[in-house]
Order: C-alpha cells, then sequence, then structure tokens
C-alpha cells in the first residue's frame, strides 16, 4: 500500500489547531508531508509552548490519517514550536519569593479563600516554604481560616529598614488587612487606598526566602486585581469556580481577565469547588447539587488545564470555621483531594517556567514531597 501525500494533506484540511480559525494547511501550520509506501511523517509548526495543544493536535493528525486516509497507516509528527516574544509580565520581584500564583474567581461564593489555606497547607506539607496574602481587601477571610484572629504582625528591622513581620501559621506566613482592622469594622476605602495597603503588605514586609506565595483575590475582575498585576511579577493564575452556570459564566471573565493583553498572566488551570455532595452515611452516593462537571467542560472549552474537584463535604466548612484548614486531616479523604490538586498546581507551575519566559528569575528550585514531578 502507497500514501497518496495529496489525500493526506486534504484530510489534514479539515482540522484546525486550537485558538486558530484557519485549517492546519492553509494557516501554513503543516510545514510538510512526506510519504514511504504506508509510512507518513508529518511536520507541524505551532506558536504555542502549551503541551495540551501540542498533544492535541499530534492527535488529531494522527486519528485523521486514519480515518480518512488508510487504517494502516504509521504515522510520526514531528513539532516545532516557534512562540512569538511575549511582554515580561508586570511588577518588580521580591527578593526571595520564586513563584506567585493567584487564586481568583469570577463571582463571590465559589470558595476561593477555602481553596487558597487548603492549598497553601497542602504545599507546606510537601515540604515547601509558603506564604499567603489575603489581597481581599472587603472580606479578608485568612485569619479565621488559620485561627490566628487575635494576632498583630510586629514591627521588625530588617537591613536598617521597618519591615511587618507575617504571621505564621501551620508553617505559613500570612499577612491580612484582617490583622490591622476590627473584625466588626467595615472596611470602606476607595481604590487607591486598597491598593497602597496592598503594595505595603507585599513590599514592606518580610517575607524571607519563599518557594509560593498565594495571593487571595477579591471577586471579580476589578482595581484591585490591576493593581496586583502592576505591582507583582505573578507566575500565574488559578481560577476556582462551582459547576453551576451563572458561577462558570463569570468564570470565564476572570480567565479572560488573565489571559487578556494587557495583562497576560498564564492561567495554570480551573479548580472545581462544590462539585458533588456524598453523605457521610451513604460514602459511595455522589449527589451534583450544582451540576455536573461544569468546571471541567469549561477548562476544555478555554483548553487550560483542570485542576481537580473539591466535593461538598462538612468537614471543610467546619475545618474553615474552626481555623484549621480541612486538607491537616490526616488520612481523609479531603486531605488526598487536596494533595491531588496541589500535586497539578505544582506541575502546571513547573510546566509554565519551562515553556514561558521567566518573570524576574521566577522558577522552582526545589521539589521537595512532589512525587508529580519527574526529580
Amino acid at each position: 500500500m502507497k500514501l497518496d501525500r495529496k489525500e493526506i494533506l486534504k484530510a489534514l484540511e479539515t482540522i484546525t489547531i486550537a485558538g486558530e480559525g484557519k485549517n492546519m494547511v492553509e494557516s501554513g501550520a503543516i510545514t510538510n508531508v512526506i510519504t514511504f509506501g504506508d509510512e507518513v511523517v508529518v511536520d507541524l509548526l505551532l506558536h504555542t509552548p502549551a503541551m495540551h495543544i501540542k498533544k492535541r493536535a499530534e492527535d488529531d493528525i494522527k486519528k485523521t490519517i486514519l480515518e480518512l486516509v488508510s487504517p494502516e497507516a504509521k504515522i510520526k509528527v514531528n513539532i516545532k514550536v516557534e512562540a512569538p516574544e511575549k511582554p515580561e509580565i508586570k511588577g518588580k520581584a521580591i527578593p526571595g519569593i520564586k513563584n506567585i500564583i493567584a487564586v481568583a474567581s469570577g463571582k463571590g461564593g465559589v470558595g476561593k479563600s477555602t481553596v487558597t489555606a487548603n492549598l497553601a497547607v497542602s504545599l507546606a506539607k510537601m515540604g515547601f516554604s509558603v506564604g499567603v496574602l489575603d489581597a481581599d481587601i472587603y472580606g479578608p477571610s485568612m485569619p479565621i481560616m488559620f485561627d490566628v484572629e487575635s494576632e498583630k504582625p510586629i514591627s521588625i528591622m530588617v537591613d536598617g529598614k521597618s519591615k511587618m513581620k507575617p504571621i505564621e501559621s501551620y508553617e505559613v506566613k500570612i499577612l491580612s488587612i484582617g490583622f490591622f482592622t476590627s473584625p466588626s469594622q467595615a472596611v470602606i476605602w476607595r481604590g487607591p487606598m486598597a491598593s497602597k495597603a496592598l503594595n505595603q503588605m507585599i513590599f514592606d514586609a518580610d517575607w524571607g526566602e519563599l518557594d509560593f506565595m498565594l495571593i487571595d483575590l477579591p471577586p471579580g475582575t476589578g482595581d484591585i486585581h490591576l493593581s496586583i498585576m502592576q505591582s507583582l511579577p505573578v507566575t500565574g493564575a488559578v481560577v476556582v469556580s462551582t459547576p453551576q452556570a451563572v458561577a462558570l459564566a463569570d468564570a470565564k471573565k476572570g480567565v479572560a481577565m488573565f489571559m487578556s493583553e494587557a495583562i497576560n498572566v498564564p492561567v495554570l488551570g480551573i479548580i472545581e469547588n462544590m462539585a458533588y455532595f456524598t453523605p457521610e452515611e451513604l460514602p459511595e452516593n455522589k449527589y451534583y447539587i450544582f451540576g455536573k462537571e461544569g468546571a471541567r467542560n469549561l477548562s476544555e472549552d478555554l483548553e487550560v488545564p483542570f485542576l481537580g474537584e473539591v466535593p461538598i463535604v462538612q468537614s471543610i466548612r467546619e475545618a474553615g470555621d474552626y481555623g484549621r484548614p480541612a486538607a491537616m486531616q490526616t488520612g481523609s479523604v479531603i486531605e488526598t483531594v487536596f494533595e491531588e490538586i496541589t500535586r497539578n498546581v505544582v506541575q502546571e507551575t513547573v510546566n509554565r517556567n519551562e515553556s514561558l519566559p521567566a518573570t524576574e528569575a521566577i522558577k522552582i528550585t526545589t521539589m521537595a514531597g512532589c512525587s508529580a514531578v519527574k526529580k
């Protein structure tokens, strides 16, 4: 059997690359097709280094040739990536902080702060040094979730300058506007005041050496988000959503904000919170109260990684209220859930740092405790 090159090119015209309107042949992505009897070699040029797009393109080529040309074809795909130069992600580096991860949501009430707190303690359990900046100025939750409501940061001298010392709980360093206001006091600030307070917590604090700083952003896509992006070289963003359509519509806007040309922060992936409910007395049952796999499907539509799903479990809420994040419950289902999600976040951070330009020397230098990453 001899394969026909023209027939193969015609088949490949039925495929488009994710994110591009034209088909592979018309767009110039297929740079060459060579046939040797029943063997075919396809040279493919991509303009994005994202692993999932490369894998999908390769799978689409193989599947299309096997279905439309010959089921016996032996196919090899050579992929070359020529990524266009992207502008540097804005912000000046904080000495000693290697990776800054923004945790965001399109709307409130989806459990973003709960996810941030549990990611932080999971990273710390894996051996990483972790800090959390509670940037949710108008509804700071971290002091409650880490049981440090009554704590106040002290001032210390570092290299002749006065710096705030973050509060430490469960091996996580924390700063929040909640430490500087009374629990019953409303923060009635305009945007510039809120931004100035955040800048002080970022640059006038002694964070020390951190592998990860997690930023718990307020809901939406507003002034605080822009201030953070302008102040810091954010390594990547994690978007939290619940499965229902109303939340997904806003999560889509959250992803779009980070991907916009003006901000240009890589989206590491989407986490689906409150994915399903399992009663304690019926551990095999799953009730999809808010809809099924909505955030997973959104991640596929937007072509960003899906980092995992968190079920509705009473102990997660109780643990947050009592100030002991649920991921610390050794041997529990929740510990396993958050460990898997955290490993996925670390892996996507590694992928991002390997395939995209660094932002002010941002890279992971230790993979302690993370079996998801090849050592």
